[in-house]
């Protein structure tokens, strides 16, 4: 087996343990456990590492020298890949508008209780501090 084959099979190898990955984050998310997800996990971070270097040093003459069969199915993988990617980088994003719609909405609930017109006293009210600081550049 040549070098290049090796690479081209660790590449699908590596491709296929990521798909499992993100495919477990969707399953996490859908489920609204997002502690779950295991591309968190260190293991899976350094294995992204790895990828994005061994794909980017793949090229053409590698991949051409490659029995057919085995380019076939990296490329079938790689397809495979990037659609996961997509779906996963569409729900997160889905999941994240979420949750700062939540954060946002709360904050401005409790600054609009806290500068609610409040009757003269014999003190005047103190200003209450801006919730703001839960919602810094408007970015959660």
């Amino acid at each position: 087996m040549s070098a290049d084959t090796q690479k081209v099979e660790r590449l699908i190898a590596m491709a296929e343990r990521l798909i499992e990955a993100l495919e477990a984050d969707m399953a996490a998310l859908e489920r609204g456990k997002p502690q779950e997800m295991r591309t968190i996990d260190p293991e899976i971070q350094k294995l992204s590492a790895i990828y994005g270097r061994e794909a980017a040093a793949l090229n053409g003459a590698t991949a051409k020298a490659a029995p057919g069969e085995l380019r076939t199915k990296l490329t079938a993988i790689t397809k495979r890949f990037s659609e996961t990617l997509a779906r996963h980088r569409r729900l997160v994003t889905r999941v994240k508008n979420a949750s700062e719609g939540m954060i946002r909405a709360i904050a401005e609930e409790v600054g609009r209780k806290q500068t609610a017109q409040r009757p003269y006293g014999r003190t005047p009210a103190q200003t209450p501090r801006p919730v703001s600081a839960m919602i810094y550049n408007n970015v959660v």
